[in-house]
């Protein structure tokens, strides 16, 4: 399955982190509740996998979340940090996202 968040394709939503993999990527928390997705938080790192698993921030997502978390990736072989963040960034000003900060 795939979710679109603004211009980039992502891949998921998955519901634990079984399925994600340990490489570089941007990573989006997604509430579904009612049918619906919302994009809780969005973040990037050069492990994935274990960054979401141990993640800082997991208190605001389910204190932001009535129905299920799930998490989607855009994984980005090749990329710099630079780039991770500077989607990561664009990805928030385009969304109101509840947890973490530009």
């Amino acid at each position: 399955m795939t979710i679109k968040i603004g211009e980039y394709t992502f891949t998921g939503l998955y519901t634990t982190t079984e399925q994600l993999e340990d490489r570089s990527g941007v990573y989006a928390i997604i509430c579904q509740k009612d049918g619906k997705n919302y994009l809780v938080d969005i973040g990037e790192s050069a492990e994935v996998k274990t960054r979401v698993e141990n993640h800082d921030r997991k208190d605001c997502w389910v204190k932001n979340c009535q129905g299920n978390l799930a998490v989607a990736v855009y994984y980005t072989t090749n990329w710099l940090q630079s780039q991770r963040i500077a989607l990561e960034k664009a990805i928030r000003k385009q969304f109101q996202v509840p947890c973490g900060k530009e």
